[in-house]
């Protein structure tokens, strides 16, 4: 169990390259990550690339693991129940938490405080113990409903960040879109990165 690590808690909104490239990124830098896949998020999965990605947290593990190159014990999954696990508890909560894509029924339950997951227990221990949570939204239009849940989490400290590509670096593919959003998402968990040049900055690459 690592206080410096990062959790990532994946819901069944569209966008599930943004979670993917997430993970990968964390892993890359050397990030210890807690992870945590909403049964509809693997639906997602399954409808928006081509992994195979395996339903029991453990086989979860072991398959992401594999596919980006972590270390031995660098990422854990837990299931949706697992309330022994140390996001489930301000004493075991990691620095930061970044639920990616996020839908509009985790906005809600977040800013209700419902907990009725392990996913949605951890995001409340983030904000009681004020540690860094980052909520990618990714739904349009939104309505006033969450606007208001939007705006309730912000004056708690929550940082909304909707999954929302801009285009001065001049996409060329899909990929440089996602990677847009992941760089925002990273810059802010204050990591490293050169997914993304800065505004004035030469493109990378």
């Amino acid at each position: 169990m690592s206080r410096d690590s990062i959790t990532l808690a994946m819901t069944g909104a569209s966008g599930a390259q943004y979670g993917l490239r997430l993970l990968q990124s964390l892993i890359g830098a050397g990030e210890q990550v807690y992870l945590m896949v909403s049964s509809p998020a693997q639906v997602v999965l399954t409808m928006e690339t081509a992994l195979k990605v395996p339903s029991r947290p453990r086989e979860m593990q072991a398959y992401f693991s594999e596919l980006y190159n972590a270390q031995p014990e660098q990422l854990k999954v837990y299931g949706k129940e697992q309330w022994s696990s140390p996001v489930a508890s301000g004493s075991g909560a990691s620095r930061a938490m970044v639920v990616c894509p996020c839908t509009s029924a985790m906005l809600s339950a977040v800013a209700n405080g419902a907990s009725r997951s392990l996913m949605e227990r951890a995001a409340d221990v983030a904000i009681k113990e004020q540690r860094k949570l980052i909520l990618v939204h990714r739904e349009t239009p939104v309505s006033a409903i969450h606007l208001e849940n939007m705006l309730k989490l912000a004056r708690l400290g929550v940082l909304i960040l909707p999954a929302n590509p801009g285009f001065y670096q001049a996409p060329k593919t899909i990929d440089d879109l996602v990677d847009f959003v992941v760089a925002r998402i990273l810059d802010h968990l204050e990591i490293e990165h050169t997914l993304l040049p800065r505004w004035g900055d030469e493109p990378v690459g």
